[in-house]
């Protein structure tokens, strides 16, 4: 039977700051948007939590909740360095390691577990580990599938352990609760069950065939999976679709002007998250909401590039499309990757500018290694500097 591990560190990013700064611990921290302003909760402290709050709630609601709660802006990058590190801990047990996002993973360790003692003696040991060299707390779970290791690291949260090791023990365990337990039951599918008077793993398991004539596929593999069938693989480097960024402003906006400074900093962004990862993006997205919630996306493809400015232009490109009317919030995506870059450059590009690739090539290698925010493009530091600016004075 296949062993699988699932890890999920514990309040993250909070930790990660608590980690930095031992004052904040034992308080109710909120990562995300300030009072002041709009936004969404990234993640809270477990001391926040007990305020009822959570990932995604509105930061006005968080605030009501919790207005004796400490506030803070996320820092993606000292909390990617921390998560470089966890990476490196799960991957001395096992090659076959699927990173899910920053914090959580699954390894599969059916064919090295024997040289380690066996999957507890793993788990408790990348648990001491993350604690001793990262200075954090994850929760562990052992499986022999993907959806039973996911439930046993979520049965004793945070800073816990747990197995479910056979079809049998996950069925004692999840027999009554609530259907949403299923891997892929999200909300809009527990509405449908629950009209239909399907409310716990019980229920499925009671009502198969008319789970799977609701939902035909998707209900075929619901009803697998409350069985305890679950034939997912981890799958290494599992591929990403596209990278994207947004922001919400405090007030909106139709100073264009202000809006392609964002987006030169979005596409700045992108461009060193992709090029870290050896990709080209052949596709380029913006978004846009309206004050009225409205939302709209605008796409080009094109040659693959991961240059700011290929980025950018294209995004100003897109932004020239769009109704000018006031704008809550923007947002770049890249996708349809490619590992080589096909942008094809002008005659002028070939006459002018040959030392411009070498340079662009050139900061990009200093900022992979010392970070990206190293050093800066001139046009990146103005655009800073004039949102600066706009955002003092609102």
């Amino acid at each position: 039977m296949r062993r699988i591990i699932h890890i999920d560190m514990d309040a993250f990013y909070a930790a990660v700051e608590v980690r930095d700064n031992p004052e904040l611990a034992g308080k109710p921290l909120i990562i995300g948007a300030l009072p002041s302003e709009r936004g969404v909760v990234a993640t809270c402290s477990y001391e926040a939590r007990k305020f009822g709050l959570r990932s995604a709630m509105s930061i006005k609601e968080a605030y009501r909740r919790c207005p004796g709660g400490i506030y803070m802006h996320p820092n993606m990058e000292k909390y990617a360095k921390a998560s470089a590190e966890i990476h490196k801990i799960w991957e001395k047990y096992t090659d076959l390691v699927e990173h899910i996002s920053l914090d959580e993973g699954y390894l599969d360790i059916t064919g090295t577990e024997h040289a380690f003692g066996g999957a507890a003696a793993i788990g408790h040991e990348i648990r001491q580990r993350t604690k001793a060299e990262v200075g954090l707390t994850c929760s562990v779970g052992v499986g022999y599938s993907m959806m039973s290791a996911k439930l046993a690291s979520e049965e004793k949260k945070p800073d816990g352990f747990f197995e479910i090791l056979t079809p049998e023990a996950l069925n004692r365990l999840i027999i009554d609760r609530n259907v949403r337990t299923i891997y892929g039951v999200g909300i809009k599918t527990a509405e449908e069950l629950n009209k239909a008077g399907i409310t716990t793993v019980r229920d499925i398991l009671g009502a198969a065939e008319r789970v799977e004539a609701m939902l035909g596929k998707h209900g075929f593999q619901i009803v697998r999976l409350a069985q305890g069938i679950d034939e997912r693989k981890v799958t290494p480097d599992a591929e990403i679709k596209s990278i994207g960024t947004e922001h919400t402003f405090q007030k909106d906006t139709t100073d264009f002007d202000f809006l392609r400074d964002y987006l030169l900093l979005s596409a700045e962004r992108l461009s060193f998250d992709i090029a870290q990862k050896g990709l080209y993006a052949g596709t380029i997205t913006i978004k846009v909401t309206y004050a009225d919630m409205k939302s709209i996306t605008r796409s080009k493809s094109g040659d693959a590039t991961n240059r700011t400015k290929d980025i950018y232009a294209t995004a100003v490109e897109l932004l020239k499309k769009v109704e000018r009317r006031p704008i809550r919030l923007i947002g770049i995506t890249v996708s349809n990757f490619s590992d080589t870059p096909t942008r094809q450059m002008s005659l002028f590009d070939n006459a002018q500018n040959p030392k411009h690739e070498k340079l662009d090539g050139a900061l990009m290698e200093i900022r992979k290694k010392f970070g990206r925010e190293m050093i800066k493009s001139a046009n990146v530091y103005r655009a800073e500097k004039r949102l600066e600016k706009s955002e003092e004075a609102e």
